[in-house]
């Protein structure tokens, strides 16, 4: 079994490689990310994914998600408003019938 080295300070803009998978990267990142931000087990995912002409084994989402899912997490999280970032409304217009309320 051949062990693999995850880099923990890898940039999030870091393209991911998916170069000698058969799925296409759309396919793989929509099962890690199911299976990532969902409560379904492998399993389930596989049954998902199957529902959808995909046909593959949970345990290539497992592998799939060992591989892929630290990069796509990064990049979740490099898209997502920093911790304090917050967006307030401050005042609503409603208008109906032409006229404001």
């Amino acid at each position: 079994m051949r062990r693999t080295t995850l880099q923990h300070d890898a940039p999030a803009t870091d393209a991911i490689s998916y170069a000698g998978y058969r799925f296409p990267p759309e396919v793989i990142g929509y099962a890690v990310w199911l299976y990532y931000r969902s409560p379904l087990s492998l399993r389930m995912v596989e049954e998902l994914l199957a529902v959808r002409g995909i046909e593959l084994t949970y345990e290539t989402i497992r592998r799939w998600s060992v591989r892929f899912g630290l990069g796509i997490a990064r990049r979740i999280r490099s898209t997502a408003l920093a911790r304090g970032d917050r967006w307030h409304l401050d005042e609503v217009v409603v208008t109906l019938n032409g006229r404001r309320h």
